[in-house]
C-alpha cells in the first residue's frame, strides 16, 4: 500500500508538472492598445511657489486646463488609455512638506478623472532635468544615492496611493527615460536601480501592473540589455521610446542638443519633395550652421548632417532606420519569452513648433510619420502612446489657447 501511495503521489506530481507546462505564462493585468501622452505643461510655477496650495493644486498641472469633456473626446477618437506624466520633483522638495498628502491625493483624483472618461491610465513618474524651476531632477536622482533613496520612497508612496484602484484601469510607470548608461564606457547601472524601484513599488502595491524600461532615455537598445528574468513577476509591461529619425522628428528643438536647433524645413520623408528643393533646404541649414553655430563645432555639425541625410535619403534606407528599434525589441522579447501585448511604445511623435520658434512643421508630415509609426507598433503587436496632447509636439492643443491642426488626430480616428 505504501508503494502504491508513493506511485500515486509521483503520478499526480507529474500530471501537475505537465499541466503547469501547458498553461500559458502569466501576463500583465493592465492592458492597453492605443494611447496619448498628457505632456508636461509650460506654465508650471517655480519652486519657491510650491508651498502655495493655489499654485500647485490640483496636480498634475493639466488639471488646470482640461475638463472631463476634453478627456471624453479622446475616448471618442478611439483611444483607450492615457499616459499621465507626474513630475516627482515636488514630492522631493521641502517646499511641499505640508501639502505632500494633498499632492498624492490629487494624483489619485486625476487618475480617477481619466477613468471616469472611459480611459485607462498609466501614472508616469516623469523626471526632467533640474534648473530654473526645480532643484531636483534626473541628474540629482541618478548621481546622489540619498536622493535616489528619496525617489524610491516617492515610488513606494505613489504605489501605495494607487494600490486600491482597479488594476485593470490603472498602472504605474516607475521612471520615465532614465538618463544613465548612455556613456561610451559601457556602464550598466540601471538594471539594479530599477530592481530597487520595482521592490519599493511592489511592496506597496501587489496587484498593480508596473511599467519598466531600459536605461538611456528608454531606447530600444537599452531595453535589450535588461534581463527580465531578474524580476520574477508576470504583472509587468515593458516600454521603449522611439523618435527615429531624430533629424526629422525634433527639428528646431533648442533643448535636444546643440545641433538640431539649426535644422528646420526638412520634409518627411526626405523624398516627399523633389531633390532640387531638398538641396535648397539643406543648403539653408548648412548656411545657418556656418553663421550661428560655434566655430569649433561647425565642421562636425556639417559632417553629421550629411551623414544623417545619407542614411535616410531613399525609402529603403528610411524604413531600415525606423524599423531598427522595433526589430531590436522584438528579438529581445522572443529571446526572453515576453509577449507582444506586454510591450508598449511609450513615446513617439514629431515636433509641431518649438517654443518661440517661427517654424511650424507641415501637418501632413506629422500625420504621415505618426501613421507610419503606429503601423509598425501594431504590426509587432505592441501598444502605443503618441507624444503629446499639447506643447511643442501637440496633436490636440498648440500654444496660447490655440488648437493644433487636426491631421494627427484624424489618423488616430481613422483606426476605429
Amino acid at each position: 500500500m505504501a508503494l502504491l501511495g508513493t506511485m500515486i503521489k509521483s503520478l499526480m506530481a507529474a500530471l501537475l508538472a505537465l499541466g503547469a507546462l501547458a498553461l500559458p505564462a502569466g501576463a500583465a493585468t493592465f492592458s492597453m492598445k492605443r494611447g496619448l501622452n498628457l505632456d508636461q505643461w509650460v506654465t508650471w510655477p517655480t519652486e519657491d511657489k510650491w508651498s502655495d496650495r493655489r499654485a500647485i493644486l490640483p496636480y498634475p498641472e493639466w488639471r488646470k486646463f482640461l475638463k472631463q469633456d476634453d478627456l471624453k473626446a479622446l475616448k471618442d477618437a478611439g483611444l483607450d488609455f492615457l499616459r499621465m506624466p507626474v513630475d516627482p520633483s515636488p514630492f522631493l522638495s521641502d517646499r511641499t512638506a505640508a501639502l505632500r498628502d494633498d499632492l498624492y491625493a490629487s494624483v489619485l483624483d486625476s487618475a480617477r478623472m481619466i477613468n471616469r472618461a472611459g480611459l485607462k491610465v498609466i501614472v508616469d513618474l516623469h523626471l526632467i532635468p533640474a534648473g530654473g524651476n526645480r532643484k531636483i531632477g534626473m541628474g540629482q536622482v541618478m548621481d546622489d544615492p540619498a536622493v535616489f533613496d528619496a525617489y524610491a520612497d516617492v515610488v513606494r508612496n505613489m504605489a501605495k496611493t494607487l494600490a486600491k484602484e482597479d488594476p485593470k484601469q490603472v498602472a504605474l510607470e516607475l521612471m520615465n527615460e532614465p538618463i544613465v548608461d548612455c556613456d561610451a564606457n559601457g556602464t550598466n547601472l540601471w538594471p539594479e536601480r530599477q530592481k530597487k524601484l520595482f521592490a519599493a513599488a511592489r511592496a506597496s502595491a501587489t496587484r498593480l501592473t508596473l511599467i519598466l524600461t531600459g536605461g538611456c532615455y528608454s531606447n530600444a537598445e537599452s531595453l535589450a540589455r535588461i534581463d527580465p528574468g531578474t524580476i520574477p513577476d508576470d504583472n509587468i509591461i515593458w516600454t521603449f521610446h522611439s523618435y527615429d529619425p531624430f533629424l526629422l522628428t525634433h527639428q528646431g528643438a533648442t533643448w535636444a542638443g546643440d545641433f538640431i536647433q539649426y535644422v528646420t524645413g526638412l520634409p518627411y520623408p526626405l523624398t516627399a519633395v523633389p531633390k532640387p528643393q531638398l538641396d535648397v533646404t539643406l543648403d539653408t541649414i548648412r548656411n545657418r550652421i556656418r553663421a550661428e553655430a560655434p566655430w569649433a563645432r561647425q565642421s562636425g555639425m556639417l559632417a553629421y548632417l550629411d551623414e544623417q541625410v545619407a542614411a535616410m535619403d531613399s525609402p529603403e534606407k528610411l524604413a531600415a532606420v525606423m524599423d531598427a528599434p522595433f526589430r531590436t525589441v522584438d528579438a529581445w522579447a522572443k529571446a526572453n519569452g515576453v509577449k507582444p501585448q506586454d510591450i508598449t511604445l511609450g513615446e513617439f511623435g514629431m515636433i509641431r513648433k518649438e517654443y518661440g520658434n517661427g517654424f511650424v512643421m507641415p501637418t501632413a508630415y506629422r500625420a504621415a510619420y505618426v501613421r507610419d509609426m503606429i503601423a509598425r507598433a501594431e504590426a509587432h503587436g505592441f501598444s502605443w502612446s503618441v507624444w503629446s496632447y499639447g506643447g511643442a509636439f501637440g496633436v490636440v492643443d498648440a500654444f496660447d489657447g490655440d488648437k493644433a491642426e487636426p491631421n494627427v488626430m484624424d489618423v488616430i480616428r481613422s483606426l476605429r
